[in-house]
């Protein structure tokens, strides 16, 4: 594993893994941020340095929880300073420097190289320009396709100069699944409206795909020559979709303070799909979330959980992690030695790590809601519901944000920044081989 130079004391350079030089950069990134939004011009009451913080953080993991509202809190330039830090952070830093650096004509070195490597995960070098392009393209015509499919929607009822604002910050927030909205409801007077049911989902599950995928589809257009990763991810999208759908509409069909207040089968179905999309990490909503039934909430888990794609905007173990671990549990349940699918062999070491991953952000989960708990004494359900939507980077909330003191608060922003930077630490120690110096005999462990 490569490492980063930094200059110590006696001119001693200090080796720093790329993951952990990346997550410094993102917490510069969230600390700079914070300080933008602390100026006069950019709020429009007074915030303290824990309320902007908090919402640089969300910003820059693009996650959408928020202790004040964006709309009516911040200035036109904050929301600036915020879209900005939502496209940084779900474009990710290195690949916008690179974008940067290839515009002026700069070359980019070796060391550069291998940290746009691991903010992308990728595992070579190879054609990791050419993937920056590729992820330019899409990135930019895809918000520019939703602001303008947005601007029908937002000019007619704000004017043009508003319209066309608020049209830009949703669209972008949508791509990058941030989940941050201008408005107190979210997207909630819209929810029968058809242009904004297709187009927000439609930018959620494009950025969430990931950009591998994208870039893969891009290059191959056609089954045969995708990669495992893009089949697994196409395949996977295409089976936990319409399950979700079915899956909220027939829990929250006839209740009053969501599907219920519907009229239409139509207008319920909008509604259904809408929020069956947006727990894969993007964070709108169209009803109120607190009004959900107790099995809608605990399937929101599941689903935020999970997330979406690996390279994506999303965040949670993503979809791919809990396909291969449904594989690897089929395979043992049938005593099979390899775990074969779409025929290629995935190595035993690398399910360990998907395991690894999965335990560690249970973990993480876990001790969160812990910390929250122990000086807040509201409803658990809402505490987990905030914990695992901060850890999956999400966004979705049952109110109880701005509500929590400050060290539930700070428990949601260690979360939020483990869901978005800390994967790239932990892929630097699960890459790392070690050999053992002793090897012991073998041993048994009883299990159930």
């Amino acid at each position: 594993m490569r490492t980063g130079r930094l200059t110590g004391k006696g001119n001693r350079s200090i080796g720093i893994p790329p993951p952990l030089v990346l997550a410094l950069v993102y917490a510069l990134l969230m600390m700079g941020g914070a300080a933008l939004l602390m100026l006069p011009v950019a709020s429009t009451q007074a915030l303290d340095w824990s309320q902007a913080l908090f919402t640089a953080v969300s910003a820059v993991t693009v996650t959408g929880l928020v202790v004040v509202d964006t709309g009516s809190a911040y200035t036109v330039f904050g929301q600036a300073v915020i879209l900005v830090l939502i496209q940084l952070g779900g474009l990710g830093i290195m690949t916008f420097a690179v974008l940067v650096l290839a515009m002026l004509g700069q070359s980019v070195g070796l060391q550069g190289r291998v940290y746009l490597r691991d903010e992308l995960s990728q595992t070579s070098l190879a054609h990791l320009l050419w993937l920056v392009w590729v992820i330019f393209r899409v990135v930019l015509a895809c918000e520019l396709l939703g602001a303008a499919a947005l601007a029908v929607i937002f000019v007619p009822e704000f004017g043009w100069r508003e319209g066309l604002w608020q049209a830009l910050f949703h669209a972008v927030s949508a791509f990058n699944n941030a989940g941050f909205g201008l408005f107190p409801d979210s997207l909630s007077r819209w929810a029968t409206h058809p242009l904004m049911n297709l187009v927000v989902p439609v930018l959620i599950v494009i950025g969430g795909l990931g950009f591998s995928v994208i870039a893969d589809v891009y290059r191959q257009r056609r089954w045969q020559g995708f990669s495992l990763h893009t089949r697994l991810m196409l395949s996977g999208t295409a089976v936990i979709l319409p399950l979700s759908v079915v899956a909220v509409a027939a829990l929250e069909w006839t209740n009053p303070e969501t599907l219920g207040q519907f009229a239409g089968w139509t207008e319920r179905g909008m509604a259904a799909w809408f929020q069956a999309v947006t727990p894969r990490t993007a964070g709108f909503n169209t009803v109120d979330i607190s009004g959900l039934r107790d099995s809608t909430s605990v399937l929101f888990l599941g689903l935020m959980f999970v997330g979406a794609g690996s390279t994506s905007t999303a965040g949670g173990i993503k979809l791919t992690t809990l396909v291969v671990l449904l594989l690897a549990v089929a395979a043992f349940v049938r005593r099979r030695s390899e775990l074969d699918v779409f025929g290629r062999t995935l190595a035993h070491a690398q399910v360990m790590k998907l395991w690894v991953v999965s335990l560690l952000a249970l973990l993480a989960v876990g001790f969160g809601v812990f910390v929250i708990t122990l000086t807040n004494g509201g409803d658990f359900l809402d505490y987990l519901f905030e914990a695992v939507s901060a850890f999956g980077t999400v966004g979705l909330s049952r109110g109880v944000t701005a509500e929590l003191d400050p060290l539930g608060q700070t428990a949601l922003m260690a979360l939020m920044f483990i869901g978005r930077v800390g994967p790239l630490a932990l892929g630097l120690f699960l890459a790392t081989r070690t050999v053992p110096r002793v090897r012991y005999p073998a041993g048994e462990v009883y299990i159930g």
